[in-house]
């Protein structure tokens, strides 16, 4: 173990090899490939080093995937190295993981990480930082370590470069959707009159972390997910577990997230228990048409704004566009609910990003009737596609419609 002390009697940072290194999620190759990229990006912004501090960049760099719990954690990228830096609470899990070395601060005094940092990253003119994660005080304390610097903000064009995804990511990104399908069995399997939401949730998640752990062996078991709502609580796409108990004739809304080494998959569908009442009848079917027809609009040379156009149209022609709830899809890769997305590639009437081969996005419309109009509820379906060079391959194999996902006990 080395040890820094900096002139006080407990260590402000160390390094903790402990134990030996893990096999990570992606070969050597892969990674050296991100990072080969990331240092192109750092020469066209004329950057000398790269500080990332979020989940999702730290991650995807060097596969150390952090919880913060209130503590800051970094990535530093220079032309010739490669180190995470991480709390002193973690021990020697994140040396262990990083695909790159790694510095310890420690809590003996506080803000010992920018001393740890200032360990690993001398005093240069243009660092780049991620703008849309760096708080102001972060940002403070950065200015005050290395006076006169420039900070510039290399967040946009990490974004635009993760968005294609390598040959190894794709098929990463495929067992996380197989494995979301066998969470949607597990929680179909589930559904019956009387049984609280909580338990049909509860026997999806454990379905899928049972196969992330027999799929990766060597990979750590965090953060997988499903939430499953029912009556009125289908009205949003993130609301959360109840202990609400199913009736007959109720819309039913499954979503199921594994999450794989900060890689998230989904699979959400609409059903019903036991029946399906007229009413709540029409507006699945036309959501099932709009899904039926994003399917069909993903291939290369689109963009994300005339996907979201032409879908309007189809809403707009059954008169139910006002109850569309948010975007028709988005990106896959490293991301989830507690952190950041690419923004840039998500099917909204605002971005005009062009869908190239190697994109993973999702078809997901939503519509939302509100609880005083029959049909009352929220209907979503979510499909993934990898967009290929003659159009795009569809890895969610769970059925979707009214056909399929009427559950009968």
């Amino acid at each position: 173990m080395d040890i820094s002390t900096r002139g006080t009697d407990l260590p402000h940072w160390k390094q903790i090899r402990n134990g030996e290194r893990v096999r990570h999620t992606f070969s050597d190759a892969e990674f050296a490939r991100r990072q080969s990229a990331l240092r192109r990006i750092m020469a066209s912004l004329d950057v000398e080093a790269v500080l990332f501090t979020s989940i999702h960049n730290i991650n995807y760099y060097s596969d150390f995937l952090y919880c913060s719990f209130g503590r800051p954690y970094g990535l530093v990228v220079a032309p010739d190295r490669v180190v995470s830096i991480s709390a002193n609470i973690d021990g020697g899990q994140p040396w262990r993981r990083t695909a790159g070395d790694n510095v310890v601060y420690t809590d003996w005094q506080r803000d010992n990480f920018y001393r740890a940092l200032q360990s690993v990253l001398p005093a240069g003119r243009r660092l780049g930082v991620e703008f849309d994660h760096l708080t102001l005080d972060k940002r403070a304390k950065l200015e005050a370590l290395y006076p006169g610097i420039v900070l510039v903000d290399i967040a946009p064009a990490c974004m635009r470069s993760r968005m294609i995804k390598s040959a190894e990511e794709i098929a990463h990104i495929k067992q996380g959707a197989r494995i979301a399908d066998l969470g949607g069995a597990a929680c179909a399997a589930a559904i019956a009159e009387g049984v609280p939401e909580y338990e049909v949730a509860l026997h999806g998640t454990q379905a899928m972390v049972r196969e992330i752990g027999r799929t990766f062996p060597d990979g750590e078991l965090m953060d997988t997910w499903t939430w499953f709502q029912s009556g009125i609580n289908t009205d949003g796409a993130h609301n959360p577990v109840t202990a609400r108990r199913l009736v007959k004739g109720d819309i039913l809304s499954l979503n199921c997230f594994p999450m794989i080494a900060g890689y998230y998959t989904a699979l959400e569908r609409t059903l019903f228990l036991d029946h399906v009442p007229d009413a709540h009848r029409r507006y699945w079917e036309i959501n099932v048409e709009v899904h039926r027809a994003g399917l069909q609009l993903v291939r290369p040379g689109i963009r994300c704004c005339d996907i979201a156009l032409q879908l309007n149209e189809i809403y707009r022609r059954h008169d139910v566009l006002p109850f569309r709830t948010f975007g028709y899809g988005h990106s896959f890769g490293v991301l989830c609910h507690y952190f950041g997305r690419e923004a840039g590639l998500e099917l909204r009437e605002d971005i005009e990003t062009v869908l190239e081969p190697g994109m993973v996005i999702s078809i997901e419309p939503m519509i939302m009737i509100p609880n005083d109009r029959p049909g009352a509820g929220g209907y979503r379906e979510h499909d993934i596609l990898v967009v290929t060079e003659a159009g795009a391959e569809n890895i969610t194999k769970f059925p979707f419609g009214p056909e399929h996902n009427v559950i009968r006990r």
